[in-house]
């Protein structure tokens, strides 16, 4: 290849700091050429061949850019420039071919191999250098947005892991103030009514911080885009009915009248069934308690459009000012409602509109002072589901109920702490038919059940031995073992953690604290399913 013959014009300042360019050509008096052009600007380095140029890409010291001539012997540059784009450590080091091929499709099989542009020969030196001090100060920008992402990525998964710690170290402690409660609760009669009055209180905070440790879980889920939806065609007319049930105690007892609608054909949305009845509850539960005293709280459906329908929910209570609309929906922002006795955390709005967006849908609020708010959401409407007959339930309802056994059936509980243990210990003395088995680490754990092959095993997973994960593998593996279902019982709440589990073939998942009758409902279907299984020593 013959050299350029161009005079060289050099730009009034340096381009950049001197970032470190390789120059890749066969022909001497090129490289020599491209040396001097540089060499003010920047640090130089050449190769005289492919084979080299890849070793010094390679190399501790990379290349900020490389020029890459296309026609040399033994190895192109096309062969180079692929090479460098299928190693892991050269593939992000920006290349610009230098070359005398000027066919259109020269060019285009260059930048497609992924080269950052393509320059020809004869050269002009300052198209050249502007072009190599832009795309070093892109590649620049690209780095530190790499490294912006990187960071954001480590300090999100340190607040997930801080949330995750934060949630179990506040459940445990929890599960025994609410356990314990719950079961002196159910033994009014051995209480005078100021204890009984105690009690309530007690299980009234407790449930009111597990509300607040449940948000501010819920909108960390959020945040880091861990929440799973499962969206359907769901009647609104149900959830309506469900909601009602949930939230009129609340309303009876602040004298609050509550106004459902009468559905006069049936509507239906595309949500997640769960996060739906969620978010009305949230939006119920504000304006019950906002209300004034012996006020309204109305709840209307309307089609805004032929593809939206509007549910909105209104209270008679105080209003809100325009500045204050302007403060909804930020995370712990309670519009100066703390003075107030009303508790509250200020999330569970930001987790609603949270929700509401994630199902396509919107939300938005009406209000004046001293008359009242209407909060209301949109979402997506559906034709409603065509109707199917489930055989598998007829099948169901048509079982003879099984015949009852008077067999005490046993029940392996694996947990650390004592606290815990004879929280579930009383709970299981209140069933005669159930003998309990206990073991304090994992490998007691497997030890009892490979002995005594209990019908059920509850199993806390961060033990000090081996975790649950551990203990429920080797039970799995082995024959004698591998049917018995284990119900997790964990402090740990987080949904990767749950998500786990139930892949390591958790019957169920049960976070501390535990509400009793849940506990013993799980409990129940272990016992039933362990009741089907056959004999695994014949």
């Amino acid at each position: 290849m013959k050299p350029e013959a161009a005079m060289l014009t050099r730009p009034a300042s340096p381009a950049i700091a001197r970032s470190t360019i390789l120059v890749v050509d066969d022909t001497p008096d090129n490289l020599t050429l491209m040396s001097t052009l540089l060499k003010d600007f920047y640090q130089v380095k050449i190769a005289n061949g492919g084979e080299r140029a890849l070793k010094i890409a390679a190399s501790d010291a990379p290349p900020d850019l490389i020029l890459l001539d296309i026609m040399m012997p033994a190895m192109d540059g096309y062969e180079v420039c692929r090479q460098l784009k299928l190693n892991p450590d050269t593939m992000n080091i920006p290349v610009i071919f230098l070359t005398a091929k000027a066919e259109v499709e020269d060019e285009r099989k260059g930048l497609e191999l992924g080269a950052v542009d393509y320059i020809t020969k004869p050269i002009s030196p300052p198209i050249v250098l502007a072009r190599v001090k832009n795309h070093l100060a892109l590649q620049k920008t690209n780095n530190a947005l790499t490294i912006a992402i990187s960071v954001a990525e480590k300090a999100n998964l340190a607040k997930s892991d801080f949330l995750s710690s934060m949630s179990h170290e506040l459940r445990s402690p929890l599960n025994a103030i609410l356990g314990f409660a719950q079961l002196m609760e159910t033994d009014a009669t051995l209480l005078t009514p100021a204890q009984q009055e105690c009690i309530k209180h007690i299980l009234h905070a407790g449930w009111h911080l597990l509300k607040l440790i449940n948000e501010i879980l819920d909108l960390a889920k959020i945040e880091n885009r861990q929440v799973s939806l499962t969206e359907e065609s769901v009647p609104l007319a149900e959830v309506m009915l469900e909601c009602h049930s949930i939230i009129s105690q609340q309303a009876t007892q602040r004298d609050i009248t509550l106004i459902f609608p009468v559905f006069s054909t049936p509507l239906f949305v595309r949500s997640d069934r769960t996060r739906l009845k969620q978010i009305l509850i949230n939006l119920l539960s504000n304006a019950i308690k906002y209300n004034i005293k012996q006020g309204t709280v109305e709840v209307k459906c309307s089609v805004s459009s032929p593809e939206r329908i509007r549910v909105s929910v209104s209270d008679t209570g105080t209003g809100l000012t325009p500045e204050q609309i302007t403060q909804l929906f930020q995370p712990f922002n309670r519009l100066g409602q703390e003075a107030l006795t009303e508790e509250g955390t200020g999330i569970g709005l930001v987790v609603t509109k949270r929700l509401v967006e994630l199902m396509g849908g919107a939300i938005g609020v009406e209000s004046n002072a001293e008359k009242g708010s209407t909060f209301w959401f949109e979402l997506n409407s559906v034709a409603m589901p065509s109707l199917a007959i489930a055989q598998d339930d007829d099948a169901e309802l048509s079982k003879s109920p099984e015949p009852h056994t008077t067999q005490p059936r046993t029940v392996l509980y694996v947990e650390d702490d004592p606290t815990n243990m004879q929280l579930v210990e009383q709970i299981i003395a209140r069933h005669p038919d159930i003998s309990l088995l206990t073991a304090v680490n994992g490998k007691k754990g497997i030890e009892i059940a490979r002995s005594l092959r209990p019908d059920a095993i509850l199993l806390d997973i961060n033990l000090p031995d081996i975790n649950g994960i551990e203990v429920i593998k080797t039970l799995q593996a082995e024959s004698s073992t591998a049917q018995i279902p284990v119900i997790a019982v964990s402090a740990n709440a987080m949904p990767r953690d749950i998500e786990k589990c139930l892949k390591a073939g958790f019957f169920r998942y049960i976070t501390k604290p535990i509400k009793i009758n849940e506990f013993m409902d799980a409990l129940n279907a272990a016992l039933k399913h362990s009741g089907r299984k056959p004999d695994a020593s014949h």
